[in-house]
């Protein structure tokens, strides 16, 4: 049983290793998290692990020959939100049936 162990473990990194594995940091991992445009995740126990597997497979998506490739343009907007579609602020407002009060402790 302790191999197993070893190997699930071995399969999976969190995100700080696998914002080095990517060559990012794990602010820009958390942020495409956050965007739903990073590589797919875990939740295991309150942690957020990503596969090896599917950081290489994100990581592949982003593979070009040249900027004159097709996919370049696809590629290197990656991890970007587009910033005409959001709101400005971003910061949801409490609803006039939440007084201020309620949000103190």
């Amino acid at each position: 049983m302790p191999d197993r162990l070893a190997e699930i473990s071995a399969r999976y990194v969190r995100t700080h290793e696998a914002a080095r594995l990517l060559g990012l940091s794990a602010r820009t991992l958390e942020k495409y998290r956050c965007h739903g445009s990073g590589p797919t995740f875990r939740k295991l126990g309150g942690r957020v692990v990503y596969a090896i597997d599917d950081l290489e497979a994100w990581a592949d998506q982003a593979a070009c020959r040249s900027t004159s490739d097709p996919r370049y343009d696809e590629a290197r907007a990656a991890g970007r939100v587009d910033t005409n579609s959001q709101a400005a602020g971003h910061h949801p407002k409490p609803s006039a049936s939440v007084s201020a009060g309620q949000y103190r402790r």
